[in-house]
């Protein structure tokens, strides 16, 4: 008896919830004259009314098939606003620098919404293939492009630097396959992928080639991508400019070592927390920063006064820590150095960024505490 009455409740209300006007859940119901809200419709939202272009090709609307795949990546990035938020915020950041750079390399501006898909314009996102920073480059794509990749710096994470090897990238990839939207297929599903399948079906147009699900669905999300931030109100989003994030500003300091110092030392100069050196350079790795030349960013006005305060720092730093650097002799070993020093050998692998794997040559300087 119990069971059954607890049917029929539960039926009720499943009745009386299907029989209350859909709209009072839907978008629709947020566009009333006096609501502060101005969503519009999704149905709305994939009329098209314009010719869309990217990079100068125009988008065959005409076509049913080319006009099912746009509509479903249009919609699914509208689903996620919060997302389509957190990309316009950071593109208020970053479309700065990286328009700078498309238009010194000669390159169409829509290229700049290729990093908000690849990467959400985060520095440390990390794919399933390994692939990683801003512009989610391969290792061994981005040192043929120039990129520094080691265990200290990971030039992928810096904005300047994928961006420059990026462009240069596309721009090989536009001139070997004809176009940039043949360019951007190539680079997500690989150059020899594509010519292999171009080859195969005996066309050169992006949008007869029968490709990958996921490289048909990438290119399509950059062109949407395009459409909402070059159009935000258009579809919802009214952010105002106090909401946007400001475009990323720096000081440039120039350093010179030749050994490994703390990064935390520069951080002290700069009179800056050594999170914010790591968020300013999210391509420095570890805690220490390698010996050489360098260009490191920190906040805007923290750069006077910083070269004098900085050797002053370092000056103090070997002065009070005698065994702070070792100079690697002839027939050493880290087990060695480290049972020397009394340290773990964990421990000295991880201040001098090296594995059980590293090699050590006679000179070299580690860091032991």
């Amino acid at each position: 008896m119990q069971r059954d009455f607890l049917f029929k409740f539960l039926f009720i209300l499943i009745v009386l919830f299907l029989t209350i006007p859909l709209s009072s859940f839907s978008a629709e119901a947020f566009n009333e004259p006096n609501s502060q809200y101005n969503i519009p419709p999704l149905m709305e939202s994939i009329r098209f009314k314009d010719d869309i272009q990217y990079c100068g090709i125009r988008v065959p609307l005409h076509r049913q098939d080319v006009k099912q795949r746009l509509e479903k990546e249009l919609l699914l990035a509208l689903w996620d606003r919060p997302q389509v938020i957190l990309w316009i915020k950071r593109a208020s950041k970053y479309f700065f620098h990286v328009e700078t750079i498309l238009k010194k390399q000669g390159l169409p501006l829509d290229l700049r919404f290729v990093p908000v898909v690849e990467s959400a314009l985060k520095p440390h996102s990390k794919s399933s293939k390994n692939a990683v920073g801003y512009w989610q480059f391969l290792k061994s794509t981005g040192k043929q492009y120039g990129l520094r990749i080691d265990s200290r710096i990971d030039e992928r994470r810096n904005i300047f630097k994928s961006t420059t090897a990026a462009g240069k990238y596309l721009k090989d990839l536009e001139k070997k396959f004809g176009s940039y939207l043949l360019a951007l297929a190539a680079y997500n599903m690989g150059e020899y992928a594509l010519k292999k399948e171009i080859q195969a079906q005996k066309t050169h147009d992006f949008f007869s080639l029968y490709l990958p699900l996921q490289t048909q669905g990438y290119v399509f999300k950059v062109i949407c991508t395009k459409l909402i931030l070059e159009n935000q109100e258009s579809y919802g989003f009214s952010l105002k400019p106090s909401d946007l994030y400001p475009v990323f500003t720096f000081d440039k300091v120039n350093l010179t070592s030749d050994f490994q110092i703390p990064i935390t030392l520069i951080a002290k100069a700069a009179k800056i927390p050594f999170k914010t050196i790591k968020d300013f350079n999210p391509e420095l790795r570890g805690y220490y920063l390698d010996s050489g030349e360098h260009a490191i960013l920190i906040p805007k006005g923290k750069a006077k006064g910083f070269e004098k305060r900085f050797t002053n720092v370092v000056k103090k730093w070997e002065k009070t820590g005698k065994n702070r650097v070792h100079i690697v002799k002839k027939g050493e070993s880290l087990t060695g150095i480290s049972k020397k020093y009394r340290i773990s050998l964990s421990s000295l692998l991880k201040l001098n960024n090296l594995s059980l794997k590293g090699m050590i040559h006679p000179g070299d300087r580690l860091v032991i505490k």
